[in-house]
């Protein structure tokens, strides 16, 4: 069973409440949700959209196709009814829309004056509309109760109280006069899930990482993290500062860094442009410091509320000079929590900048995830001295060229060990130098740091199909949305491949060439950007062209249908 629902509305309507209640009910009651939302950059007005995509199996994109539109003003009828199932219907106030036509399709009920009648306040229309969403796929209401009653908790319990009697008119209307021909029933005796979104599943995996301090300037889509994290600080100890600016942001994370802290920066394309320098800062003092990138469309302020996966290549060479780093990109929000621990211990391992590169999409999206299993996380600070073996020494060089370009590391004020760097070029002491022979050992003793960098890469997924036409190849969020492409593909007769990469740099280029050789099928890279930069990255990193690419950079996520799509049509 699979049950596609959208409520759309008018920002200040309520229409993220509203999803993101219908969707925590869904999960409540065992089944497998997969929620975007579709917003604009302003407090009032404008159109804006919350999609609830529910099955009895894993979902993890978004479906072009509707069961249940919740239409809170008229704007939505118009722009999201052609959305629709044959079967589908649209939920409206019918004393608010007096002109949204007649058809089999349509289910209006007096939203607002039913609000007022039950509760004395027509604010609660948008409830009644989520009541009746739950009973026209006639879902447990015992359930939408317990969810109503949590999330209007903090309001006191008269407010709770009458959003449950609101929700309640709601669903004895739609019981009572239409009836959808799809129903969801909750699963009943299995293990209780979280509802997740990418920003709250790499937040959640950094703290149980061990990071200790995030600095940050509110800058979309990645503001959630540091105030989910500052929203968590007095419980795991966590220092976390909203700064005057980026700047300032990553150059105090550095700091946290260089005395052992384990620390963060989340931003977005525009701040990660003021970060830059500091970036580089981190690679010639040789300290670990983890960066979100959460993409979006640019240049300058772009979209700000909005998809892509634009900044690649950006993520792969920011900052002046030559230095290691990692580039990680989760495919969804599972992934995400064990990105964030993997990407602090790389930092402290090989004492270098790690980066994470997520999107819009997979930031604000809502799945279903199981329970984490802490059991197989592992805190590794690599090459980290005892307070023995600081007190031990008198002689302390930071940047000791060592064979794999990892220096033991010591604290300020830690024992004996006399803790010397400088951002300009130094010696094994950390003194600032100016001749060619100890500028070229330093220098390559922190490029050799990618070879440990290397050892922590995951290859990336294949998964090949016999006699497959297509070989469909992503990064990042696009993996859901290919996989299910690809399971559609070969439903109707068309043997598809997946090759997906999570971990882009260092490059897997071994793994990635022997997936695209062996397979005499089509490769075809898909991303959301217009200049398709993975597959640039794979020509140069392994000389092998891909036959094309699928390419979307309207701001909009991948969905399988327009992958399909696009296949069908030879668009690329």
């Amino acid at each position: 069973m699979d049950i596609k629902c959208m409520i759309g509305g008018e920002a200040g309507q309520g229409v993220q409440s509203v999803g993101f209640m219908l969707a925590k009910t869904f999960t409540r009651g065992g089944l497998h949700v997969f929620a975007d939302q579709n917003y604009e950059s302003r407090v009032r007005g404008g159109h804006n959209f919350f999609r609830v995509r529910v099955s009895d199996s894993k979902v993890g994109a978004a479906s072009e196709s509707l069961d249940v539109l919740i239409a809170l003003n008229r704007e939505s009828i118009d722009l999201h009814q052609g959305e629709l199932d044959k079967e589908g219907i649209i939920v409206f106030d019918s004393e608010m829309i007096t002109d949204a036509g007649s058809g089999s399709n349509l289910f209006g009920l007096p939203l607002q004056r039913l609000a007022e009648e039950k509760t004395g306040n027509k604010v609660m229309a948008n409830t009644v509309a989520l009541g009746a969403a739950a009973g026209l796929i006639n879902w447990d209401f015992d359930i939408l109760v317990e969810i109503l009653q949590e999330e209007f908790a903090r309001h006191g319990d008269r407010i709770a109280e009458g959003n449950v009697v609101a929700a309640r008119a709601g669903y004895g209307y739609a019981r009572e006069h239409k009836k959808l021909t799809k129903t969801l029933r909750p699963v009943n005796d299995i293990p209780r899930r979280m509802l997740l979104n990418g920003n709250e599943a790499i937040a959640l995996g950094a703290m149980a990482g061990g990071c200790k301090f995030i600095a940050g300037y509110p800058m979309t889509p990645a503001s959630a993290i540091m105030e989910y994290m500052a929203s968590k600080s007095k419980d795991f100890n966590i220092v976390a500062v909203h700064v005057e600016d980026e700047i300032a942001a990553i150059n105090m994370a550095v700091g946290a860094g260089y005395t052992g802290v384990r620390s963060m920066v989340a931003t977005s394309g525009g701040g990660f442009c003021l970060m830059v320098e500091g970036l580089a800062l981190a690679g010639m003092t040789e300290t670990p410091v983890v960066i979100v990138l959460g993409q979006r469309p640019g240049p300058a302020t772009g979209m700000p509320t909005r998809t892509e996966q634009g900044e690649l290549e950006f993520a792969l060479h920011a900052g002046h000079g030559e230095f290691p780093r990692a580039v990680l990109a989760p495919s969804d929000a599972e992934e995400a929590f064990y990105t964030a621990v993997k990407a602090f211990n790389m930092a402290e391992k090989c004492q270098t900048p790690i980066i994470i590169l997520s999107d819009h999409h997979l930031a604000t999206s809502y799945s279903t995830v199981e329970k984490f299993d802490l059991g197989q996380i592992r805190i590794d600070r690599g090459a980290i001295l005892s307070d023995e073996e600081a007190n031990g020494t008198t002689d302390y060089q930071r940047h000791l060229n060592t064979e794999s370009g990892i220096s033991p590391r010591a604290f300020p004020f830690q024992g004996k060990a006399l803790v010397v760097t400088d951002s300009d070029e130094h010696d094994e002491a950390g003194h600032m130098i100016e001749d060619a022979e100890t500028r070229n050992q330093q220098n390559l003793k922190r490029l050799r740091k990618l070879d440990g960098l290397r050892m922590d890469i995951d290859a990336p997924r294949f998964h090949q199909s016999p006699n497959a036409e297509f070989t469909l190849i992503g990064w990042g969020s696009s993996r859901c949305a290919i996989n299910e492409a690809a399971t559609l593909l070969e439903r109707d007769g068309v043997p598809v491949n997946s090759l997906h990469l999570s971990d882009i740099w260092p490059f897997p280029a071994e793994a990635v060439s022997s997936a695209l050789d062996n397979t005499g099928a089509r490769s075809i890279v898909v991303e959301s950007n217009a200049t398709a930069q993975m597959a640039r990255l794979i020509r140069r990193e392994t000389g092998y062209k891909v036959d094309g690419s699928i390419l979307k950079y309207d701001g909009r996520p991948l969905t399988p249908q327009y992958i399909i799509d696009q296949l069908k049509n030879g668009g690329f």
